[in-house]
């Protein structure tokens, strides 16, 4: 019974110690994103409540955060 605790231990540690390191991945960035933009003069259709269109492009976007959203903790 002890042997196979050790043994568990052991082989726990030898896990955590000789597992690759994940690397961190970057931030996204707005150049990251491929956003369809419409071209001078197009007129603008405007769609109220959910429809299917074909043509459509993206007129602006908004709300992009630059900084990490702090939260606290829970109660």
């Amino acid at each position: 019974m002890w042997f196979q605790l050790f043994m568990l231990v052991v082989s726990l540690v030898i896990s955590a110690v000789t597992a690759p390191k994940a690397a961190t991945p970057k931030p996204a960035s707005l150049s990251d994103f491929d956003f369809p933009q419409s071209t001078e003069g197009t007129a603008e259709a405007v769609v109220f409540g959910d429809v299917w269109i074909e043509d459509w492009f993206v007129t602006g976007v908004g709300n992009f955060r630059k900084f990490d959203v702090k939260t606290k903790g829970g109660k």
